[in-house]
C-alpha cells in the first residue's frame, strides 16, 4: 500500500501546506517531471532534426519518452504514440482525419457523460459529412450508463463509438472493454478518452483492443501535454492534415508544428515516477532506475498501488460528503460499487452556489472546482447548468485521510 507521506515528498507543491482536491483538473507535477524538463532545457534543448549535438539528443529523448508511454499505455509500438498540446487538440485533429471515411446517413455514437471534448469534435465532424450523431444516455440516479444503454445506440451505420474511461464531471468508470467489444462487433472504430481514468487505475490498450486511446500528462502527474495512442494499420491508413516537410510515417504525420519537447521529456518523467511506486521502494529523492525491460510491468503493478490506495480514499471521501446536511452526491454513492468510481466527487449544496462553496474552500486554504468542468451534457441532464453547476473535489494517491476530514470540516462550516 503507498505511503501518502512518502509519495508527497515527490511533488514540491505539496509543501505548501494547501490542500488539493482540484486534482481532476489537473494534478499537482512530480519531482521526476520536473527534474527531466529541467535536463533537458538546460543540457538538450533544440529543434528536430538537426545533425548537431543538442538536436540529436532532443531527437534521442524523443524516442525514449515514446517508449516510456507506449509502456503507460501497453502499446505494443512506440510508433503508435503521438504528442500533441492536449486531448482536446488532439481529439481535433483525428477527429477531421477520420471524418473523410464518412459517407452522409453513417453514425456517430457518444455518450452524454463525457467532457466536452469527446463530444463537440464529433458533432461537428457529423455535421460537416451529413452524419448522425446517437448519444448514450445515463442514468440521472447514479450517473452511469450500462451496455444495454450502448447497445441501443449502435446499429449497421455506425462508423465511429466514442466513450470515456472515466467522467471527469462524476468519477463513474464506464465499461469500455465491452463498449469496444460493442463498437467492433458492428465494424465501427472505437475512441477512448481516457484523461480522467489516467491518474486512478492502469490502462492497456493491447488488451482493451480500442482504435485510438488519448489522455493527458499533466493528469497523471506530469505537465501540459496531451498523449495519444492509435493502432499502427490505423494511423498509417488515415489521411494525415499536416504541412508537407512533415514526415509521412506515424508518429510524425500526427505532430503538427514543433512539439514542446521538454513538456515530452517531463511526461517521461512522470511515467518514471509511476513506475518507482511498483514495489520497487522509493523514498523523498529521485525516484530509482528501472531498466526499460522492467519498466511496463512496474507500471502496472505502481498503479495498482495507488487504485488500491484511492479506493480507500473514495470510501472516506463518500463517507464524509454524506455526513454534511443538505450535501447531494450525484454519482454513484453505493459502497459495494466504489470498484465503478474514481475517487471523484461532485455534489450540490442545498441553498448555496457552487461557486460561493469554492471561494469558502479557497478561503480554508482547500482547491476545488465549480460550474460544468467541460461536461456540459451531464450537468444539463441533471439540470444544473443554469443554476451553476456542481462543486466538485478529487482525490489522488498524494492525498490523504486527514485532507478529508479537514475538507468535510470545512463543508460542515460552510452549510451552517
Amino acid at each position: 500500500m503507498i505511503d501518502p507521506k512518502v509519495a508527497r515528498a515527490h511533488f514540491p507543491a505539496l509543501q505548501s501546506g494547501v490542500i488539493h482536491f482540484d486534482n481532476p483538473a489537473g494534478t499537482q507535477i512530480c519531482r521526476e517531471a520536473l527534474d527531466r524538463m529541467n535536463d533537458y532545457l538546460v543540457a538538450r534543448n533544440a529543434n528536430h532534426g538537426g545533425v548537431f549535438r543538442s538536436s540529436r539528443e532532443s531527437d534521442a529523448m524523443v524516442v525514449e519518452a515514446r517508449r516510456a508511454l507506449a509502456d503507460f499505455l501497453g502499446a505494443r509500438r512506440l510508433e503508435e504514440i503521438s504528442f500533441g498540446q492536449n486531448m482536446t487538440s488532439l481529439t481535433m485533429h483525428i477527429s477531421r482525419s477520420l471524418a473523410r471515411e464518412l459517407s452522409p446517413g453513417d453514425e456517430i455514437v457518444v455518450t452524454r457523460l463525457d467532457h466536452d471534448a469527446n463530444v463537440t469534435p464529433w458533432v461537428l465532424a457529423a455535421r460537416d459529412r451529413g452524419c448522425m450523431v446517437r448519444y448514450v444516455d445515463f442514468a440521472p440516479a447514479d450517473c452511469a450508463w450500462g451496455e444495454e444503454d450502448l447497445l441501443a445506440q449502435v446499429g449497421p451505420r455506425t462508423k465511429i463509438v466514442a466513450v470515456g474511461y472515466a467522467s471527469n464531471a462524476t468519477g463513474t468508470i464506464s465499461p469500455i472493454a465491452r463498449a469496444v467489444q460493442i463498437a467492433h462487433s458492428a465494424g465501427a472504430l472505437c475512441f477512448v478518452d481516457a484523461v480522467h481514468f489516467a491518474p486512478h487505475g492502469p490502462i492497456d490498450v493491447a488488451s482493451l483492443g480500442c482504435d485510438i486511446l488519448i489522455c493527458s500528462a499533466y493528469k497523471f502527474f506530469g505537465p501540459h501535454i496531451g498523449v495519444m495512442y492509435g493502432t499502427h494499420d490505423l494511423m498509417e491508413r488515415l489521411f494525415a492534415y499536416k504541412v508537407r516537410p512533415a514526415g509521412d510515417a506515424s508518429p510524425d504525420r500526427w505532430e503538427t508544428g514543433t512539439q514542446s519537447f521538454e513538456s515530452i521529456a517531463g511526461a517521461m518523467g512522470a511515467v518514471e515516477y509511476i513506475a518507482s511506486l511498483g514495489g520497487h521502494g522509493h523514498g523523498p529523492g529521485p525516484a530509482p532506475h528501472i531498466a526499460a525491460s522492467d519498466r511496463s510491468s512496474a507500471i502496472r503493478a505502481g498503479m495498482c498501488e495507488i487504485r488500491e490506495w484511492e479506493a480507500q480514499l473514495a470510501r472516506e471521501m463518500l463517507s464524509g460528503l454524506s455526513s454534511v446536511k443538505g450535501l447531494r452526491i450525484h454519482g454513484i454513492t453505493d459502497p459495494a460499487r466504489m470498484r465503478e468510481r474514481a475517487p471523484t466527487f461532485a455534489f450540490t449544496m442545498e441553498g448555496l452556489h457552487p461557486r460561493r462553496i469554492c471561494e469558502e474552500l479557497d478561503r480554508k486554504g482547500i482547491c476545488a472546482s465549480d460550474g460544468n468542468y467541460y461536461a456540459l451534457e451531464v450537468t444539463t441532464r441533471l439540470g444544473l447548468e443554469a443554476s451553476g453547476g456542481m462543486v466538485r473535489v478529487g482525490a489522488v494517491h498524494y492525498n490523504t485521510p486527514e485532507e478529508i476530514a479537514k475538507l468535510v470540516d470545512a463543508l460542515g462550516s460552510i452549510r451552517r
